[in-house]
């Protein structure tokens, strides 16, 4: 799979306000980094890689061989950045996780933990409209608050007489 240059483009765009999720260290390109880059692809489908090295040939090299071992797409390279995407697969095609299944105790309590939560919520949001109207309904000065001391002193306005 090749990305179009228009697709290249505006994964170009989106990875801008990225950061770097993976550095690669001193030690190069090893199999635990690999694994973390595959990580953050599933989690991220478009990541920066940050590379610590000074050698272009090596950072190109890591660039092709990331590609290669994860089946994704070089977006961009630009000095020791690093942009690769792969698109995560539909969600009918990713494996699922088995749930293991749960006593009526279990659903029960976590009927009652949702409902605690709901109520502590619903409480707060009361306290935070009372103290909203509290501070609305306080009387305010119509008089100006005093220059700072710093301030020049004010001219009085001219009057057309």
């Amino acid at each position: 799979m090749s990305l179009s240059p228009t697709r290249r483009s505006e994964l170009r765009a989106a990875a801008h306000a990225l950061s770097p999720v993976v550095i690669i260290g001193d030690k190069g390109l090893t199999e635990t980094v690999v694994k973390e880059i595959d990580r953050s692809l599933k989690a991220h489908e478009l990541i920066k890689v940050r590379a610590a090295t000074d050698d272009r040939k090596a950072r190109t090299e890591w660039m092709k061989a990331i590609c290669e071992q994860l089946g994704a797409e070089p977006v961009q390279e630009i000095g020791k950045v690093l942009v690769i995407y792969r698109e995560n697969p539909p969600e009918d095609e990713a494996p699922r996780r088995r749930q293991r299944p749960t006593t009526s105790e279990e659903r029960l309590a976590g009927a009652r933990d949702k409902q605690r939560a709901k109520d502590e919520r619903k409480r707060r949001e009361r306290e935070a409209e009372e103290v909203r109207l509290k501070r609305s309904a306080r009387p305010r000065s119509r008089t100006p608050s005093p220059l700072p001391e710093s301030a020049p002193p004010r001219r009085r306005p001219r009057t057309s007489r």
